[in-house]
């Protein structure tokens, strides 16, 4: 390989906020190129039921990537199906090298890598990681039918998997580190109300016990922050759900990050420190976190991209 191309708009994500970039950027005929990443579509790729983006009541979260896909080809965005191992924004044009051993050479560069699921950390997860251990209740929940199922976390996602699994198992119990949760009400409302959920309330997951030959989950150790207990949870599958940390590693010794890694903008903008260089989603949200946010501001950052190109910075 080891051609290098150049662009004047170089779009590193496939979430809501890269294909929307994609879009504007399209429009105003700056011939963008889209490098979709390790996980095309991003997170929403791994969502089932979507119920907030506006104008579907409903909508499965791989079709409305799909369709957000195609609307960037069609509006002229060139979508390249790469990831981007490395990235050099010392100097314009920017420099970014692609898996495949493709450069890339870009005027301004839009960044919308998203974010990924956050991990407990433990060994014991590690070990049984694809073999009942899983940050994605959409891709598994159909493995446990009939089963137990535990989830640990106390915000949206957490909620959303323990509700989504209630589809398969036949008893979620959802683990909580303090005694009220983070999610929506509505969310709550419908968890506390469903037969098959019970909650384990001020503790936290100390291992995942499993047997090795098959490997296998057969069970959670939790430890009461309250109490000190001690408390082994049946279960066959164990789902993560305690949030997600930024994709920033190409840019974390580049631009400066707050609050666990996402990459600072200017308030209202997109712009990072670097003069050309924008940063939109999940990469740079740390408080809404929302397709919709995300869309809007993969719109801001064409706009910004465009206005810099322009001259008008």
């Amino acid at each position: 390989m080891g051609d290098t191309r150049h662009t004047r708009v170089l779009i590193i994500g496939s979430g809501p906020a890269g294909y929307t970039a994609a879009v504007y950027s399209a429009r105003a005929m700056l011939n963008p190129l889209l490098i979709q990443g390790l996980q095309p579509g991003g997170q929403l790729t791994i969502t089932t039921e979507v119920e907030n983006w506006p104008g579907d009541t409903h909508v499965q979260g791989p079709d409305l990537m799909v369709r957000m896909e195609s609307h960037a080809r069609e509006m002229g965005a060139e979508v390249i199906s790469d990831y981007i191992s490395a990235l050099d924004l010392s100097k314009r044009p920017f420099t970014a090298v692609a898996d495949s051993g493709m450069t890339y050479t870009a005027d301004a560069v839009i960044l919308a890598t998203g974010a990924q699921a956050k991990w407990l950390g433990l060994p014991s997860e590690e070990r049984f990681k694809g073999f009942g251990v899983s940050a994605c209740a959409t891709c598994d929940g159909f493995f446990y039918r009939g089963k137990e199922v535990v989830v640990i976390g106390g915000g949206n996602t957490a909620v959303e998997e323990a509700l989504f699994l209630t589809n398969f198992a036949t008893k979620v119990t959802l683990i909580h580190r303090r005694d009220t949760l983070r999610a929506e009400k509505i969310m709550q409302d419908r968890l506390f109300k469903h037969p098959k959920i019970e909650l384990l309330w001020n503790s936290e997951v100390t291992e995942v016990l499993g047997s090795d030959a098959p490997a296998s989950v057969t069970g959670v150790r939790t430890h009461n922050l309250k109490t000190g207990e001690i408390k082994d949870v049946p279960c066959h599958g164990f789902f993560v759900a305690i949030g997600h940390a930024p994709a920033s590693e190409l840019v974390k010794d580049q631009l400066p990050l707050h609050n666990g890694g996402y990459v600072v903008v200017e308030p209202g903008t997109t712009r990072t420190a670097i003069p050309g260089v924008f940063a939109a989603g999940d990469l740079t949200d740390h408080v809404y976190r929302q397709a919709v946010t995300s869309a809007g501001m993969g719109c801001m950052a064409a706009l910004d991209a465009e206005r810099f190109l322009a001259g008008g910075h």
